[in-house]
C-alpha cells in the first residue's frame, strides 16, 4: 500500500518515500527524503496490508509493539543512544504509529552473510568490540526498565563510519517490573532455554535472558556459525512453529546441550592467546540457568576487558 513518492507527515516534519529497505510481520522500513532537513531517514511504518488481514487480537499486539518502541526511544536522553538507533521523529500515518529513525548502513546479518560468502571471518578484536557495544546497548535497555528479548544480527545496524553497531527494533521489549510468564516472543535461533522451552505458565524470561543471546552472538561472530543448540531450536521452530519445543523434546528426550566440547574448542582456537578469558565469558553468558549468567553489564565488561587484554588488542572503546 506504500509507493515511492508518497509523502508521510509526522509530528516534526514530512518525508518522501524513496525505496523499501526491509519488512517484517507487521512493519515496513523505507528510505525516505526529509523535506524539512537535509538527508535521508529510515521511516518505519505499520504494514497496512498485513494489519487488515490480521485478527483483532494480533492487530492490538502489533500496535502495542510499535507504541512500546516509540515510548522507549523517546525516553532516551541524547547521550544515552550511543549504541541504540536514534529516533528522529514520530507520529501517525493512516491512524497507525510511525517513526523516523537515523539511516545507517544495513544490518549486521546482511553484512556477515556477504562476508561469509566471500570466505571472510570477523577478526576477534572486532567481534569483541561489537559485543562490548551491544552490551552497552542492553545495559541501557535494562536500566530503562525493559528486557529486550530479540537480540540477533538482523536487529543490529552497522554504522560504517565508526565501524560500530547499534541496537534497533524494540517492539519485543517487556517490562522488568513484570516477570510473570508470558507468551512467545523473539527469534528461535537466538533464544535462551527459558525463552524457547515454556513451563506450565508460559515463558519465564528476565534481563539475563538477553545475556544468553549476547553469548550466542559472541560465538557466531568468532566462529562464523551458530551454536548447534541454536540451530536445533531454529530448525524445530521452522518445522513445527508453536509446537517446536515439545517436538524437539520428544525427538531428543532431553534439551540439547547449549555449548558442546568441540564448539568450545573451536571458539578457543579462534581466540588464540585470549582463549581462557574469552571461553570463560562465553560459558557464563550461555549458561543454561539464568542464575548462572552474569548479574549485570559490568560483569560482562570486565570479562571483555580481560579477553581484549589477553588478545593484545587495543582497549575497547565506545564509538561516538
Amino acid at each position: 500500500m506504500y509507493e515511492a513518492g508518497t509523502v508521510i507527515s509526522l509530528a516534526g516534519g514530512q518525508y518522501r518515500l524513496r525505496e523499501a529497505l526491509a519488512g517484517s510481520a507487521y512493519g515496513v522500513v523505507w528510505r525516505a527524503d526529509s523535506l524539512h532537513a537535509n538527508g535521508c531517514v529510515a521511516l518505519k511504518l505499520v504494514n497496512l496490508e498485513q494489519m487488515e488481514r490480521a485478527p483483532i487480537g494480533l492487530r492490538a499486539r502489533w500496535l502495542a509493539s510499535a507504541s512500546t518502541e516509540i515510548a522507549f526511544l523517546r525516553g532516551l536522553a541524547p547521550w544515552d543512544g550511543r549504541h541504540i538507533v536514534r529516533l528522529l521523529d514520530s507520529g501517525e500515518h493512516a491512524g497507525m504509529p510511525a517513526m523516523a529513525l537515523e539511516l545507517l548502513d544495513g544490518d549486521l546479518a546482511g553484512h556477515l552473510t556477504r562476508e561469509m560468502a566471500l570466505g571472510r571471518t570477523t577478526a576477534p578484536a572486532r567481534a569483541l568490540a561489537w559485543i562490548g557495544q551491544v552490551n552497552q546497548a542492553l545495559a541501557k535497555v535494562h536500566a530503562s526498565g525493559w528486557r529486550y528479548l530479540d537480540l540477533k544480527p538482523g536487529n543490529l545496524l552497522l554504522d560504517a563510519a565508526n565501524d560500530s553497531v547499534k541496537l534497533a527494533d524494540f517492539g519485543t521489549n517487556r517490562s522488568l517490573d513484570d516477570l510473570r510468564a508470558h507468551t512467545y516472543a523473539g527469534t528461535a535461533n537466538w533464544q535462551a532455554p527459558e525463552q524457547f522451552f515454556p513451563d506450565a505458565d508460559g515463558y519465564a524470561t528476565e534481563a539475563r535472558t538477553d545475556y544468553f543471546a549476547l553469548g550466542a552472538l559472541f560465538y557466531y561472530l568468532v566462529c562464523g556459525r551458530l551454536l548447534r543448540y541454536s540451530s536445533a531450536c531454529g530448525q524445530a521452530w521452522q518445522a513445527h512453529g508453536r509446537d517446536a519445543a515439545a517436538s524437539l523434546l520428544a525427538e531428543r528426550q532431553a534439551r540439547p546441550a547449549v555449548l558442546q566440547a568441540d564448539e568450545a574448542a573451536l571458539f578457543a582456537s579462534r581466540l588464540g592467546p585470549a582463549a581462557a578469558p574469552g571461553l570463560a565469558l562465553l560459558r557464563a553468558l550461555v549458561a543454561e540457568r539464568p542464575a548462572d549468567r552474569p548479574r549485570h553489564a559490568l560483569d560482562i565488561s570486565r570479562g571483555l576487558a580481560d579477553t581484549v587484554s589477553a588478545l593484545g588488542a587495543e582497549p575497547l572503546r565506545s564509538a561516538a
